[in-house]
């Protein structure tokens, strides 16, 4: 509900109280964890529906909006309170972007919004990303897996990786750093594959070892010529799909049997399985996957800036 124009000063202090609040609580954690790309707020204050996320000096800003066009004094209020904070954090405007998410077919975090290609370089983990934070929804790189990722490298060493839906491959960054004898890293876009090359390459990892496949993920895994070729793999599924490149739909708590039941077969004896979804009321059925263990890390998995939040739940998964 939009509240009165009146009260907008009120509550526009009180997200930049919040959010100040938030900033000095992170900033030594983020020094000592390399950490330069941060959440900032996640609907702390439940009048003020935003997620605010720092790159580096920049404003990302998600509201979540059901269904149907904004409003134009909806839009007016939202400008109304991220300006008011950007000036607080002395911000520029022209590094304040904006995105409204709705509910709506899956698939539709990575259709293009915008053509202005405001495209950066950050810095994460002693690893740099490039991300894009005007023309999708998601701007390249999920904050929420920083600790995850951080997991794959120390892992990583001598392994073979596979990292599906790979979407920019940060994961596979973090598995070549780590020490991955070789990477593959397969998503359905062209477009993310190629950002994910230039990942790698941005981190010093050329050439044959490193692999970048387009495949539907969910036919790949019907394929039976890939047994025992991989060590470690990650799989960061949506929580559904209705693409059009995709032979079937995809619907993460319905399909996750058969899918790690399938991906079980391509990894050797030993082998590890990260699998995560953001499926908040997703259900894990333990006595169904045929693996040597199976653990939840999804709160090992949460970072400092998400504390209290559950953005993703996470399972490793050991052959």
């Amino acid at each position: 509900m939009i509240p009165a124009k009146e009260k907008w000063p009120v509550q526009s202090e009180m997200l930049i109280n919040r959010i100040k609040k938030n900033q000095r609580r992170l900033n030594a954690w983020c020094h000592r964890q390399n950490v330069s790309c941060y959440r900032l707020y996640a609907l702390d204050i439940p009048e003020v529906p935003l997620l605010v996320d720092w790159y580096e000096g920049r404003l990302h800003v998600g509201v979540k909006i059901k269904g149907g066009d904004v409003q134009d004094t909806e839009n007016e209020w939202i400008k109304y309170l991220v300006n008011a904070l950007a000036q607080a954090l002395s911000v520029p405007a022209e590094n304040v972007f904006i995105k409204y998410r709705r509910q709506g077919k899956g698939g539709t975090q990575y259709a293009p919004i915008s053509g202005e290609g405001r495209i950066f370089e950050v810095r994460e983990g002693g690893h740099v990303f490039v991300v894009n934070l005007s023309d999708y929804l998601d701007t390249g790189l999920f904050l929420d897996h920083r600790q995850t990722r951080q997991m794959v490298q120390k892992e990583a060493a001598g392994k073979r990786f596979l990292n599906l839906f790979a979407y920019t491959g940060s994961f596979s960054v973090y598995a070549a750093a780590g020490g991955a004898v070789a990477t593959t890293t397969i998503d359905l876009s062209n477009t993310y594959l190629k950002a994910a090359q230039i990942n790698m390459e941005r981190n010093g990892f050329r050439g044959g070892a490193h692999r970048y496949e387009k495949h539907d993920v969910l036919d790949l895994l019907n394929q039976r010529g890939l047994r025992g070729m991989y060590d470690l793999v990650v799989m960061d599924a949506p929580t559904v799909s209705k693409s059009k490149s995709m032979k079937q739909n995809l619907a993460i708590q319905k399909d996750y049997i058969w899918m790690l039941t399938a991906l079980l077969e391509f990894v050797s004896k030993g082998g590890v399985i990260y699998f995560s979804c953001n499926l908040g009321t997703f259900r894990f059925d333990y006595t169904a996957i045929a693996a040597a263990k199976v653990e939840d890390i999804t709160l090992k998995t949460i970072p400092q800036d998400f504390t209290g939040k559950t953005p993703h739940k996470c399972f490793r998964i050991v052959k």
